[in-house]
């Protein structure tokens, strides 16, 4: 189902914030340098998917995961705070596999084209 125009700025607008409380809020140095690639908001809007891609290794970004689900009742009470809208959603922190896949099928395709060139 197709997302609507006020959902998908909601989504925006959640994104931008939680860069921000992130960035400048959560003093624990376990979260180090992250990234809030996207948001997908549920449709009653008591869900929100965060999506976070953590520079460094697997280990870095699994400890980044852990302390930003340590902050999450600290990160919602900002965001609350900051939005202008009934009911803060629920936070599920979750780690962005875009980039990591990506990579994986450049790396598919370069390995072809270099059996094809042998």
């Amino acid at each position: 189902m197709a997302k609507n125009f006020k959902q998908k700025r909601l989504e925006g607008i959640i994104r931008k914030n939680i860069s921000e409380i992130v960035q400048f809020g959560v003093k624990d140095p376990n979260v180090g340098f992250v990234t809030i690639t996207d948001v997908q908001v549920s449709n009653d809007h008591s869900y929100a998917k965060v999506f976070c891609e953590f520079l460094g290794q697997d280990a870095r970004a699994q400890a980044g995961l852990k302390a930003l689900n340590r902050a999450k009742g600290y990160i919602r009470t900002e965001l609350s705070q900051r939005l202008s809208i009934r009911r803060c959603p629920e936070l599920i922190f979750v780690i962005d596999e875009t980039e990591r896949k990506a990579r994986h099928i450049d790396d598919i395709i370069a390995s072809l084209h270099k059996d094809d060139e042998e």
